[in-house]
């Protein structure tokens, strides 16, 4: 197994607003309110501090949101 494979297992896998916003069915203002309050937070990066979630994160969202 190569460095950047190893390092590739322990980075979290990160999808966009828009893909968040796609598989949680809500729209971008309630994903940026519920980073806002700290229920689901974004991972904030490069000048324009563009989010990206943790799509761990969004799936664990999502199986509390079924229940």
């Amino acid at each position: 197994m190569t460095k950047s494979t190893e390092n590739n297992k322990e980075m979290p896998e990160l999808i966009s607003l828009q893909e968040a916003c796609d598989i949680l069915k809500c729209h971008p203002n309630t994903l940026r309110k519920w980073d806002n309050k700290g229920i689901l937070v974004a991972v904030r990066f490069g000048e324009r501090k563009d989010r990206r979630y943790r799509k761990e994160d969004i799936l664990k969202l999502l199986n509390q949101k079924k229940r």
